[in-house]
This record gives C-alpha cells, sequence and structure tokens, in this order.
C-alpha cells in the first residue's frame, strides 16, 4: 500500500513514521510513505500557500493552485483509490473506515490548515473528508498520523501476530476486555482466576462478558450499534 501525504509541514512526520510499527511496516515492504511539501508547488517567490477568504471572515485559507498542482502530479504518476481531506467537519474516521482504507493500493491524505481549503479542492479532487474527532486542531497533520497509523496497523503481516489487530477495541464493535502479563499476583492484586485455568471456553465467555461491561460503563452509544 502506498500513501502520499500532502502538508505544509512534512518534518512534522518524521518521528512518526520513523519508530515502531510504521518503521517496521515499511523495512518489511508492506507500506509505502511520501510526505509532499505543498510549499513546493506554489509559484509564488514568498512560497506563499495561502490568502484572505472572500467575504471577510477572519483567518487564512490555503490556496487551490498549489494543491491542485501535487495532486495532478501525483495522479499522473499513478491511480489513486482515494484522496481523503484532514478536517473537522469531516465523517468520523472509526475502525471499520481504517480497515476498509487498508485494502486499497494508493491514497492521498491531504492536511488542512489555518481556516481550512478552498472549498474547491473539496469539489474537484477530494473523495471523502476525514475527522479523528469534534475539535479542531491546528492543521491535518495530526490527524493524518492517526489515519495512517490506524490503517498500517490492519494491514496483513505488519504486526507480527497477525489476530492481535483483529482483537483491539471497536474490531467487534465492542471496546477490549482487560489484559493481564505477569505476575499473576503483584502486592494482592491477583489476575483473575479464570485467565490462569486454561479453560479456553470460559476464558472467552469471561472475556465477552469484560467487554459488554466496560462497553457499557464507558461507551454505551457502541451498543445501540448493535
Amino acid at each position: 500500500m502506498r500513501i502520499d501525504i500532502l502538508t505544509l509541514f512534512p518534518d512534522m512526520f518524521r518521528g512518526a513514521f520513523e519508530n515502531s510499527i510504521l518503521k517496521r511496516a515499511v523495512a518489511k515492504q508492506l507500506l509505502e510513505l511520501h510526505t509532499h511539501d505543498i510549499r513546493a508547488y506554489t509559484t509564488d517567490k514568498h512560497h506563499k500557500t495561502d490568502d484572505y477568504p472572500f467575504g471577510g471572515e477572519a483567518g487564512m485559507v490555503m490556496m487551490i493552485e498549489p494543491i491542485a498542482r501535487c495532486i495532478e502530479l501525483l495522479q499522473s504518476e499513478r491511480t489513486y483509490d482515494g484522496i481523503y481531506l484532514m478536517a473537522p467537519d469531516g465523517k468520523p474516521f472509526v475502525q471499520s473506515k481504517a480497515n476498509e482504507m487498508s485494502l486499497l493500493n494508493n491514497i492521498i491524505l491531504l492536511c488542512g490548515h489555518y481556516k481550512g481549503v478552498d472549498e474547491r479542492v473539496r469539489e474537484l479532487y477530494v473523495t471523502e473528508d476525514i475527522s479523528i474527532g469534534d475539535y479542531v486542531l491546528s492543521g491535518g497533520e495530526l490527524a493524518a498520523m492517526v489515519v495512517t497509523d490506524a490503517v498500517a496497523r490492519v494491514i496483513p503481516g505488519v504486526i507480527g501476530d497477525g489476530t492481535s489487530a483483529l482483537s483491539d477495541s471497536f474490531q467487534d464493535g465492542l471496546l477490549s476486555p482487560p489484559v493481564y502479563t505477569r505476575p499473576a499476583d503483584f502486592r494482592g492484586h491477583r489476575v483473575p482466576d479464570v485467565l490462569l485455568s486454561g479453560n479456553e471456553k470460559l476464558i472467552k465467555e469471561w472475556k465477552f462478558e469484560q467487554q459488554m461491561i466496560r462497553t457499557k460503563e464507558r461507551r454505551p452509544d457502541l451498543l445501540q450499534d448493535l
């Protein structure tokens, strides 16, 4: 899978992409990550990529021309399955969307900034807007990192244990159950006996029960969709 990220701040991605799971995914050649500096596609001698909005509203708006040049150059080199704009007014990014995107071959993530992008970018190029939460960030870079990580971890082969990602929270519409490791007894706080029993049937039942309890307590909204 190839992910191209269009941003005004490509250096922000170094730490995120050069460590942990994303680094291993690239090393295994399961994932290609490319960042593109939008400023490199402006014809303005000062590398300006934003301007005042028509209508007099406060703030600055990312101009369409540099974004269009970058997208069109990439599209001349390969076919893209989707172009996603990171925006607070986009569709909520959920696990099922990450699963869906992980099956694609080539995608573009566009990082908004300032007051947002010229609306014509959405009309002419963007396949879908994505939001990672009901709050506003300084730019779409952090959102793009979140989306990239969530998508990458469910690509087959990226995580060593192929079943691990499938048991994460939200994969089955519920939160994950509590997890424990050694020691079995820490200062009198013991791991539930059922997890030490070796009885797979009882362990499975316990885990599902805990999933329901935890989801009801912390995210009851998820149960409405079941």
